[in-house]
Parts: structure tokens; C-alpha cells; sequence
């Protein structure tokens, strides 16, 4: 019986040092982590290495159900693969028990509540995000193609493929650029 811990934050700017100190608190004999969204499985390396490795037994670990999943649907499908392989879940900052009907209320409700969180941040987010475009605050990114040097080159002749390779931009870039300025 192997207890394999995957830990997750969401952004470079954090780490995962609390939540790998809990999983090898919990006993944890493998564990991995990542730093990626947690709203989608796609491209999760770590996860999909964790559920690969479960076997008959053994039993997947982590701190909080949001580190697991951010959606219900995500959620149930995680769970089940973990179920079809003879494997279970522990969620130690949220105790259950998947294999009785209690456990599985409580794993679906607190799944949805992580999915509503997320929704919200977003909606927030969004709110924010238009209150500052209407205060003439929030301008978007900055240009990542500096447009007022790929026009000088171009008019001292270079031509675009030319100024794509010596600024190191894409030439659909290059063509972008100069027809937004022509």
C-alpha cells in the first residue's frame, strides 16, 4: 500500500512547500507536485503521473479538494479513475471517506463549492478588470512587438523577413505591425 501525494499552486509565484510538508506528515512515500491551473486536468504532468502510478491499495493524497480538482466534473472523473483502479482518495485539511455515501456527498459538495469559488474569482476579476478600462487605468498588456522599430527598419529598407529574425519577432508580427501603422 503506497500513499502518493501531489501537491499544486497556481502560479509561479508560489510554492509547494507547505502542503509537501503535510503529505510527508501524512506518510506520503511518493509524492509530486506542480505549479499550474488547477481549473482544467490538461496538461497536469504531475497528476497524471500520481493516478498512472496508483495501484491496487494505494491511495492518493492531498492537502485540500481544490488542490485536487477546481470543477465537479474534473472532480468526479479524477475520483472515478482513482475508484477503477482499486485505489482511494485521502483529503487531509477536508477528512472523508470516498467509499461510503457519506463521503462521496461531502467529496461532490465541496466540489462544487470549488468550482463556484472559481467562478466567482473570475467574475470578480472581470468587474475589476472593467471598472478600471472605464477609470482609463487598465490600457491591457504592453506591445510585446515594438512597432515604432520595425517601421524604421522597414523604411530604411530592410525587408520583413529580415527585421523578424534581427528583433526576434514572428514576420506575421512584422506584417501585423506595419499594417496597423500604414
Amino acid at each position: 500500500m503506497t500513499k502518493i501525494g501531489y501537491a499544486r499552486v497556481s502560479s509561479t509565484d508560489q510554492d509547494c512547500s507547505i502542503q509537501v510538508e503535510a503529505l510527508e506528515a501524512a506518510g506520503c512515500n511518493v509524492i509530486r507536485s506542480e505549479q499550474i491551473t488547477g481549473t482544467r486536468t490538461d496538461g497536469r504532468k504531475e497528476l497524471a503521473l500520481c493516478l498512472q502510478l496508483l495501484q491496487p491499495g494505494d491511495t492518493l493524497v492531498v492537502t485540500r479538494i481544490d488542490r485536487l480538482a477546481r470543477s465537479l466534473a474534473d472532480l468526479l472523473n479524477i475520483v472515478t479513475e482513482i475508484k477503477d483502479k482499486g485505489a482511494d482518495l485521502h483529503v487531509i485539511q477536508q477528512p472523508m471517506d470516498t467509499s461510503g455515501p457519506h463521503g462521496k456527498l461531502m467529496m461532490q459538495m465541496l466540489g462544487a463549492f470549488a468550482e463556484f469559488e472559481t467562478a466567482i474569482r473570475k467574475e470578480r476579476q472581470l468587474e475589476g478588470i472593467a471598472k478600471a478600462k472605464a477609470a482609463g487605468v487598465y490600457k491591457g498588456r504592453k506591445p510585446s512587438v515594438p512597432v515604432d522599430e520595425i517601421v524604421r527598419l522597414r523604411s530604411d529598407g530592410m525587408k520583413p523577413s529580415e527585421i523578424s529574425r534581427r528583433l526576434g519577432v514572428g514576420r506575421t508580427s512584422v506584417y501585423r505591425a506595419l499594417g496597423m501603422v500604414a
